[in-house]
């Protein structure tokens, strides 16, 4: 017999994982700096380097995501050529009229509605709040989906703004901008500082340390925190679509429209710039890798259709 699930149970179950991954960032970023650096030092010394790595990091990303905050959804419609719509162009008026529909059912306010200029179909959504938010749609997707299933999209894209996803993708992005920073003023530093423990035989050559701390942040940036984002990411979709599936009453409209939208979700814009990917509601770039599975950005479209169409409302 099929285990069918409840919408709330989806998003509630989606919301505790995604706490726990988000809550990996910071205790394997400490861990790892902490074991590498005891590897080549004493305890206390380990312990000493790695709160001396750990609270400036904090701080640095901290001051980043406030610059984040203020600019990051205008940078990103700029950098896809997003085209604010409203009510004076009559092409749009019956996607703007389904945009408001959606928004008074998921009880948010009015996103600003953009179009970008592509045959690809997808959508994203971006903002720092509700009450400032962006929807984006390609004309792809307008034309090829009908009114149910773009409302479908369009409560997905809903969906994460009051989950408040892209505040979340943000920080994570800004995160590992900044550790990415730190490892590479790290590894100069060891490189070509100019360290000397003549004075002190009792304690370990820092740039023996250094280097540690370096190599930590840089198995830290290239591994653990791709498989982290991703898997955040790929959370993120089947909460969007549990909730989304809510919004409408009618998850089986959204699942007919990601059966659609996985026969063409590729953008062209987004082969030169993919990282990006995670804000699509389906992946703008197609490529066949070791480990894709691991490192993709949403989980595999059938998987979503499974889910959405074993919901019960």
């Amino acid at each position: 017999m099929q285990n069918i699930k409840t919408v709330y149970e989806h998003i509630r179950g989606n919301n505790i994982k995604t706490f726990l991954l988000v809550a990996l960032f910071p205790v394997i970023f400490i861990v790892l700096i902490f074991l590498f650096v005891w590897a080549v030092a004493p305890l206390s010394q380990a312990v000493e380097t790695t709160m001396a790595v750990a609270i400036p990091t904090v701080l640095v990303c901290f001051v980043w995501m406030l610059i984040s905050w203020a600019f990051g959804d205008s940078m990103i419609l700029s950098a896809n050529n997003a085209i604010q719509i409203t009510a004076e162009n009559a092409e749009y008026r019956d996607v703007l009229r389904s945009v408001e529909n959606v928004a008074l059912a998921a009880g948010l306010p009015m996103p600003r509605v953009y179009i970008i200029n592509d045959n690809g179909l997808n959508a994203f959504a971006t903002g720092r709040t509700p009450n400032d938010a962006s929807v984006a749609l390609t004309r792809g997707i307008i034309k090829k989906l009908n009114r149910l299933e773009l409302e479908g999209v369009i409560a997905h894209e809903m969906a994460h703004i009051g989950n408040r996803d892209i505040r979340l993708d943000m920080m994570i992005i800004t995160g590992v901008g900044v550790t990415v920073f730190v490892a590479d003023i790290l590894w100069r530093s060891a490189m070509y500082g100019n360290f000397s423990d003549e004075n002190n035989d009792n304690k370990t050559n820092m740039g023996a340390v250094l280097m540690m701390v370096a190599l930590a942040l840089s198995v830290f940036n290239l591994i653990i925190t791709p498989l982290l984002r991703m898997a955040i990411s790929r959370n993120r979709e089947y909460a969007a679509d549990a909730t989304g599936a809510f919004i409408t009453r009618n998850p089986h409209a959204l699942a007919s429209a990601l059966s659609k939208i996985s026969e063409n979700s590729c953008l062209n814009r987004c082969k030169s710039n993919k990282s990006m990917d995670a804000i699509y509601i389906a992946e703008p770039v197609k490529e066949r890798a070791l480990f894709a599975d691991a490192f993709a950005t949403h989980p595999p479209v059938q998987k979503r259709i499974a889910r959405l169409e074993s919901m019960s409302l």
